[in-house]
């Protein structure tokens, strides 16, 4: 069942999909706007640093934000409310927290040998509170993600897995969708509208 408040926007790497989810996110600018950032910390990879570095400088300093590269359920429940917007950026880096641990005392992830390992059960914990606090929310909520399985199967078993999960979690999350817009080279594609009852 569609969420009304809920808007998906997909797209490949450099689509425009995070600047049209701000784009959209400022069209709330008399309420209160949080964004939800879901990357880890970027000791040592400066090339990352200055991505998110890009992405700070391109927000209205009065945004409010929230750090939830796990917890993503609990953050929308603490920015949630009526009038309120937030914008999670983004799913692709949320899921890639679960899959890909820094290190093995970092493993809140899929196992890479089962998914019935804890941490596979953690992730699968995480999504349906996911899905609860989207489902639940009062204000509007804008999710971006990643489209990433549009070309050849990839080398890799790891991979492969990260691609078939992150499908299946944009499935999902577009289900619970009002709105869902592909960016392609910066142009926004209406790929399903569902009109208020």
């Amino acid at each position: 069942m569609p969420t009304a408040n809920l808007t998906f926007i997909l797209g490949g790497a450099r689509s425009g999909k995070s600047a049209h989810a701000e784009q959209l996110a400022t069209t709330h600018a008399a309420h209160t706007v949080t964004y939800i950032a879901t990357a880890r910390g970027t000791a040592g990879d400066h090339e990352f640093a200055t991505r998110i570095a890009h992405h700070q400088t391109r927000r209205p300093t009065h945004w409010h934000l929230l750090e939830a590269p796990w917890d993503l359920a609990a953050a929308i429940v603490q920015a949630d409310g009526h009038g309120h917007c937030i914008l999670i950026d983004c799913l692709t880096l949320w899921l890639a927290n679960f899959l890909c641990p820094f290190d093995e005392a970092d493993a809140h992830g899929i196992s890479k040998d089962s998914k019935d390992s804890e941490g596979g059960k953690h992730y699968a914990t995480q999504l349906a509170a996911l899905e609860t606090a989207l489902t639940s929310a009062t204000g509007q909520i804008i999710v971006v993600s990643n489209e990433i399985g549009l070309g050849v199967v990839p080398l890799g078993s790891l991979t492969r897995q990260y691609v078939d999960e992150l499908g299946r979690l944009n499935q999902r999350i577009a289900t619970l969708s009002t709105r869902v817009t592909l960016m392609v080279a910066g142009v926004p594609l209406a790929v399903k509208t569902v009109a208020h009852a």
